[in-house]
């Protein structure tokens, strides 16, 4: 397979063909697989996706165990609805559903990681807002989850999508660069340009530390897809634009990889640090798990 961007990026080009092809054609071969049989397993992804988004947004939305989080994406929705967002409909109907799929995950239920759980909303939120804003056939967000999955690839083998690697910048930085380089492919961009916005999208995250609250994927990990969404939305736009990010794609990566490795750990999915240590989330994780002793045994 592709061992950089750089080569996916060629390899695309110089063969007139898409990320997503090739990565459809990577998993027949490497599976023993129909083509049929591959795309049958991602709309079996698809399906899980848009499965939690509605669940998030239907009747009084989802709340997890612990209380904290829940009930924000119907809060959204209702906004969207009766106001003039200010970021835009079209913005907050993205937030709205990597909202809802985060909701879901911290209240147990099912969801497809994307690259992760702890980011698994920010490509759902993406992919279901460009279905309804620019009516997106189920093949096209097919597509785009195999141009996105072949993006997380080369991602995952050169740096990292896990927090407790390289912070959320891994995760949600990770997942917004994916969409961010299927939606140039899904709106007829080059390979190149895909390469461009997937720079950007990391290059807007890079650094954002990995502190969950109680050790739980909740706060604020739901919110972080938020934002996760709307940058790779942006990234993506700029790249259709013709703007080009200045450092190559790949040393994006690595400096993501760097910057992740040189991150302490208490900011590196432990819930030590940064949001996690501050007085306000120490006290919710006593309150969750009680005494120092038994909240250090779930940090």
């Amino acid at each position: 397979m592709f061992d950089t961007m750089k080569a996916l990026i060629d390899y695309a080009t110089e063969h007139e063909t898409t990320f997503s092809e090739i990565m459809i054609k990577h998993e027949m071969d490497t599976r023993g697989m129909t083509r049929e049989e591959v795309m049958a397993m991602m709309q079996q992804n698809l399906d899980t996706m848009r499965e939690a988004v509605e669940k998030g947004t239907t009747g009084k939305g989802v709340k997890s165990v612990t209380g904290y989080t829940g009930q924000d994406a119907i809060k959204v929705h209702e906004y969207n609805k009766n106001h003039q967002a200010l970021s835009g409909f079209d913005m907050i109907a993205a937030v709205e559903g990597a909202i809802a799929t985060n909701e879901v995950n911290a209240a147990m239920g099912i969801i497809c990681a994307t690259p992760t759980a702890g980011s698994s909303g920010t490509i759902p939120g993406i992919l279901f807002k460009l279905e309804k804003s620019h009516d997106l056939t189920n093949d096209q967000m097919l597509e785009f989850l195999f141009a996105a999955s072949i993006c997380g690839m080369v991602i995952a083998n050169n740096a990292s999508v896990a927090g407790a690697t390289g912070g959320c910048q891994a995760e949600v930085g990770s997942a917004s660069a994916m969409a961010a380089a299927a939606a140039v492919q899904t709106f007829g961009g080059t390979p190149e340009q895909a390469g461009h916005a997937l720079a950007i999208s990391i290059s807007n995250l890079l650094g954002l530390v990995c502190d969950p609250v109680a050790g739980l994927v909740e706060i604020p990990c739901v919110m972080r897809n938020a934002i996760g969404s709307g940058n790779g939305l942006i990234s993506a736009d700029l790249a259709l634009a013709g703007v080009e990010s200045r450092i190559p794609v790949d040393e994006v990566i690595e400096a993501m990889d760097k910057v992740g490795r040189n991150l302490p750990a208490s900011l590196r999915e432990t819930g030590l640090g940064g949001l996690a240590g501050t007085p306000t989330g120490e006290a919710i994780k006593a309150k969750i798990f009680g005494d120092s002793k038994r909240s250090e045994v779930f940090s």
